[in-house]
């Protein structure tokens, strides 16, 4: 099967592969494209039981080489603005609108048309395809990969993960850790509050600590490549209560962290931690570490020599590159598309970018070649 970026790119949307639910039917496709091309691949099953990731090798799997990285999950769709199906590519102009052509479908579409290529070069050093899963939710699903990388390949020489940068290569970006505190009370009438147990007030010296700590880390650490230049706190949600006059017998709130590289960002929300009453407890929901590629590294060289762009110092927004680097593997983030597209309706990539991201990848073959 000989498929073009578009064509691919219009399979993948029509998986509806949002975060947390089954992604088997994509990556059952994804197989059996890489089979006819005879690329070797490995399924490997998240330990949800319903949710795949995805790691093929095209040349010497025993040598040195560069991991192609995307996540296949998607966020919701569930938005009013939306002008037809997003789970159905349309075409608008130069426009390919559905949800996940920027972030990040398109790029993992470009990286599959261009395996018939890659298998006909007699390439120095592998090419790997790693497709995650449950990236959405906190980059949940990739770890399950990486632990597996050694039995599947010589440890590679770095790995490029296709965000949406507009294919500028991008060397930094901050970690994060998101945590939810659930508090138990003991519901009852409001005039006797004396007879029940208010969870929301259970909540507040842990809310007033992630206050207190939001605004001490403006005055941390800084790093001028981030926008902002310092690690940062957030409550971002906060549930509770049936009735006014109904004392709450339960409250919950979710908090993250986003760090500056060289912070773990699990430790910005400790005073958090420290505050929690005998009546809270605090359940971890993601973390992942901040990615951070010396500028004289030879993969910025080689990110910047296949995209014919200089890099770019950092972003603030996070992704499974940092867990990469963490396993000792080099990386860098560079894709197509504007990440102001993804999360929103009428998401897209355009024809010019996806053909862009395609002239890269060939560009990674040749230079492989030589």
């Amino acid at each position: 099967m000989q498929a073009s970026a578009v064509d691919l790119l219009e399979r993948f949307v029509g998986f509806p592969t949002v975060v947390g639910t089954p992604n088997d039917g994509l990556m059952q496709f994804v197989a059996d494209y890489l089979r006819e091309h005879g690329v070797p691949y490995h399924l490997l099953k998240g330990p949800e039981g319903d949710r795949y990731n995805l790691f093929a090798t095209i040349g010497d799997a025993s040598r040195p080489g560069y991991i192609l990285s995307g996540h296949v999950d998607v966020v919701p769709a569930g938005e009013p603005e939306w002008r037809g199906d997003p789970f159905v590519l349309r075409r608008d102009g130069g426009r390919l609108i559905g949800r996940g052509s920027c972030d990040m479908k398109g790029y993992v579409a470009a990286v599959l048309a261009t395996v018939p290529e890659l298998v006909r070069m007699d390439l120095s050093a592998p090419v790997h395809i790693a497709l995650s899963y449950d990236e959405e939710a906190g980059c949940r699903g990739v770890p399950h990969m990486i632990a597996a990388l050694p039995d599947l390949c010589a440890p590679p020489l770095g790995c490029i993960v296709g965000e949406p940068t507009g294919l500028v290569p991008v060397l930094a970006h901050k970690g994060k850790a998101a945590l939810r505190l659930v508090a138990q009370g003991k519901s009852g009438h409001s005039s006797r509050p004396d007879q029940g147990a208010n969870a929301i007030h259970a909540l507040l010296p842990a809310l007033e600590a992630a206050r207190v700590q939001a605004e001490a880390l403006r005055d941390g650490p800084q790093d001028g490549r981030f926008a902002p230049p310092y690690s940062s706190l957030q409550i971002g949600t906060l549930q509770g209560g049936q009735a006014l006059n109904i004392i709450p017998d339960h409250a919950e709130a979710s908090i993250e962290a986003r760090a500056i590289a060289g912070v773990d960002p699990k430790t910005l929300l400790a005073p958090v931690m420290d505050a929690l009453g005998p009546r809270v407890r605090g359940e971890w929901l993601s973390s992942y570490p901040a990615l951070s590629l010396d500028a004289g590294h030879p993969l910025a060289a080689l990110a910047a020599q296949i995209s014919g762009r200089d890099p770019l110092g950092a972003v603030s927004f996070g992704t499974e590159a940092g867990l990469f680097q963490q396993a000792g593997i080099a990386s860098v983030i560079c894709g197509p598309g504007d990440i102001g597209r993804a999360h929103r309706p009428e998401e897209y990539l355009t024809e010019e970018e996806l053909a862009g991201t395609v002239a890269m990848i060939r560009a990674l073959g040749r230079r492989l070649s030589v």
